[in-house]
């Protein structure tokens, strides 16, 4: 369902000079799975979610969601996603029905197909009760269901959330990863990021751990834990993080010896110079 090969993104900083964002990482995720961006922030996870949904161009590498290119085919892939995230914004004025129902309808739904699907994913998601309630009327985890109710009315095959439960009780946060789970079982790719470790150990089939832009492992939870010989999913984490940026602060300190040793270089006598300079 998903493909990325070779994805980069930066960004010009008045500051650093060159941002790089995404160094060229790899990965697919398929139908019937949790595919899990596990990383600080920081990492990449959000730049890579947003190439993916179209929101941003990648600077090269190729990206593409249910055969369809994110840079040649952008209204194909719209078409392929629901995207939910703590920053999708719920119109104060609108109520949830009229929220989800305005986001189906430019979606091309037809009206009864339309109520249908929406009269499904209420009782789905227990929100017949905020119906009729305004958006400037919500609690936050009522926004965030909303959210997922647009995500999801015109049934697309793939399904992004990008650090969704971040910011919301325990109790709402723990409805969400039910649905997510459930969405997973009915046969949708989704691709998760998040950067609390009890969720991608409860929720991902697959997890690819990132940090500065690089992907530094990627495989099941019994695969990582065997391979870096680490039951603990956290410390695993942190010791992929630590050798890397160890490794990058190494790779700084013989660049910046090498520029002393050039700059210390004798230069040539004035006597050896050719006649005339």
């Amino acid at each position: 369902m998903i493909h990325v090969r070779d994805l980069t993104k930066s960004y010009a900083d008045l500051r650093r000079g060159q941002f790089v964002a995404l160094a060229g990482i790899s990965f697919a995720a398929h139908a019937g799975q949790i595919y899990g961006l596990l990383g600080p922030n920081g990492a990449g996870k959000t730049s890579a979610l947003r190439i993916l949904s179209t929101i941003l161009r990648p600077t090269s590498g190729t990206a593409t969601v249910n055969g369809c290119d994110v840079l040649t085919q952008p209204a194909l892939v719209r078409h392929q996603i629901g995207f939910v995230s703590t920053n999708t914004a719920v119109y104060d004025r609108m109520t949830a029905w009229e929220m989800v129902e305005y986001f189906g309808r430019l979606y091309g739904l037809a009206p009864e197909l339309l109520r249908d699907r929406m009269e499904a994913i209420f009782t789905r998601l227990k929100m017949d009760e905020i119906r009729d309630l305004l958006g400037a009327k919500m609690s936050t985890g009522m926004k965030q269901k909303v959210s997922i109710a647009r995500a999801l009315v015109h049934d697309p095959p793939v399904l992004i959330f990008d650090e969704a439960t971040a910011g919301l009780d325990v109790l709402v946060a723990r409805a969400l990863l039910k649905t997510v789970a459930e969405l997973r079982d009915q046969g949708k790719c989704i691709l998760f990021s998040t950067h609390i470790m009890r969720e991608a150990e409860r929720l991902c089939d697959k997890l690819a751990i990132l940090h500065r832009g690089h992907i530094l492992a990627e495989g099941t939870l019994p695969e990582l834990r065997e391979q870096y010989h680490e039951d603990d999913l956290e410390e695993l984490f942190f010791g992929l993080i630590s050798q890397h940026d160890e490794k990058k602060e190494g790779e700084k300190e013989r660049q910046r010896e090498g520029e002393i040793t050039r700059s210390a270089s004798p230069s040539l006598p004035l006597s050896v110079l050719p006649s005339g300079s």
